[in-house]
């Protein structure tokens, strides 16, 4: 089985971008990115109302990273130290080697190939750091722009899963996507 240590926060960097702790001066991007309804429409998650909700969700963050059940980055450009976006693993599997990798990212980044580069650097991080043998994204089938973004950094379509999750009174499906350290 695999031992998770997040302790000191591995900042991560690449080209473009500077990976960093998610932290409280972050609540106004992170209320901006958790409150807006295009933003979250493919992750079936309650809307942030309220400051308080989204300091909520950054003590969350924290507590994950502190009890190495899961890890997620403030994504910023290099020369601006402003939040844009998270990505982070998920639902680690210590005992399967596996974790979930998802991210989300301001209106105004897209189509930038942020998320890609940031991805391509999480992945990374999973597989060489955290020792993991395979790494999953859980997406919307209605999805295509998250689909496209892990096909093209190696990702392929594992399963489409029908009605699978509840959220706001419907069933929703679920495509997995998925892949393995070589």
């Amino acid at each position: 089985m695999l031992t998770i240590n997040f302790s000191p926060f591995p900042n991560l960097e690449t080209e473009r971008l500077l990976l960093r702790r998610v932290d409280t001066n972050d609540i106004k991007e992170i209320f901006a990115l958790r409150s807006n309804s295009e933003t979250m429409k493919y992750i079936p998650r309650p809307l942030v109302k309220t400051d308080e909700d989204a300091l909520e969700h950054i003590a969350m963050i924290d507590t994950k990273i502190e009890t190495n059940e899961g890890i997620n980055w403030a994504i910023t450009l290099k020369d601006d130290p402003k939040l844009i976006g998270v990505i982070g693993h998920y639902r680690i599997k210590p005992e399967h080697f596996r974790a979930e990798i998802g991210y989300i990212l301001l209106p105004e980044f897209n189509g930038k190939g942020i998320i890609s580069e940031a991805v391509k650097e999480v992945v990374n991080y999973g597989f060489e750091v955290m020792k993991l043998h395979s790494i999953e994204a859980i997406i919307d089938p209605e999805n295509h722009g998250s689909a496209k973004v892990l096909e093209k950094n190696g990702f392929v379509k594992e399963a489409h899963l029908k009605e699978n999750e509840f959220f706001e009174g419907r069933f929703l499906d679920t495509v997995i996507y998925s892949i393995l350290n070589k």
